[in-house]
């Protein structure tokens, strides 16, 4: 006889995904947009940090909960969630380093703890942590917890290397797009393992978006370029949409849209 999971694996597809060249490139520019956003909300339309906590937290809880009714991936509801999701972890630690005084160091090694605890949790119950196989309620909340704390992560991560540690916005992206590089390397010239290189590697892209949105959009007095974050918000946000419009019309032009995952699949 076969199992309730089973059976309700066949019925829903991957909610996520390939790992395209397409899903970096949106993915480091919502990185971007939610360190510009952020301050955009936060200093621009004078919401405050608890403000636009309160906002944003409650569009991501909707759009998150549409994105967990859905029974495939829908590339336009799943890249705002991202987004959103981006815009919310980047506010959770500033809210910890501004509101409460938590230190950056301290944040940076809170938010290790917590990604690791949830890949630690996941895997145990899973055993797989790969993203080719998110076709069950329970791994993809797995899946969104581990997004969170990646960008929570990123954020600290990134502060405490270009501001903490005064390396410089420029010098941080350098640091860490040199490290995704190492990454890439390891994966197609080694043949590391695939599911650590992917988290390894979307660890990374928040600091380096964090990094870039820093470089465009600070003042030149604070070592950026001066674009402002409205500017480089609304930069970001229409060639995100143009590429998830993009992938949108390829999935439903591609006979291979909708193929549906096993619970075997992608172990």
């Amino acid at each position: 006889m076969k199992s309730p999971l089973s059976e309700n694996a066949k019925q829903m597809l991957n909610k996520v995904p390939e790992i395209t060249l397409y899903f970096w490139l949106i993915k480091i520019m919502a990185t971007t947009v939610g360190e510009t956003a952020a301050d955009f909300l936060n200093f621009n339309l004078h919401l405050g940090l608890t403000g636009t906590s309160i906002v944003m937290g409650s569009l991501l809880a909707v759009f998150l909960f549409t994105q967990l009714r859905v029974r495939k991936y829908m590339p336009w509801l799943y890249w705002t969630v991202v987004v959103l999701i981006s815009i919310v972890g980047t506010l959770i630690t500033d809210n910890l380093v501004d509101n409460f005084g938590v230190a950056l160091q301290t944040t940076t090694i809170i938010f290790g703890v917590a990604l690791l605890v949830t890949f630690v949790v996941w895997y145990l119950y899973e055993k797989t942590l790969s993203i080719h196989s998110i076709f069950t309620t329970r791994r993809e909340l797995f899946y969104w917890a581990a997004i969170l704390f990646t960008f929570a992560l990123g954020t600290a991560a990134g502060d405490l290397i270009a501001e903490g540690l005064g390396i410089g916005y420029a010098n941080s992206a350098m640091i860490f797009g040199g490290l995704i590089g190492v990454v890439t390397l390891t994966y197609y010239a080694f043949n590391a393992n695939a599911i650590a290189a992917f988290w390894i590697a979307y660890i990374l892209t928040r600091p380096l978006g964090a990094s870039c949105g820093d470089l465009l959009s600070q003042a030149p007095t604070d070592g950026g370029l001066g674009l402002g974050t409205v500017m480089t918000s609304s930069l970001f946000l229409v060639s995100i949409a143009v590429l998830v419009l993009y992938l949108t019309v390829s999935q439903r032009l591609s006979p291979n849209g909708n193929v549906v995952y096993s619970p075997h699949q992608g172990k």
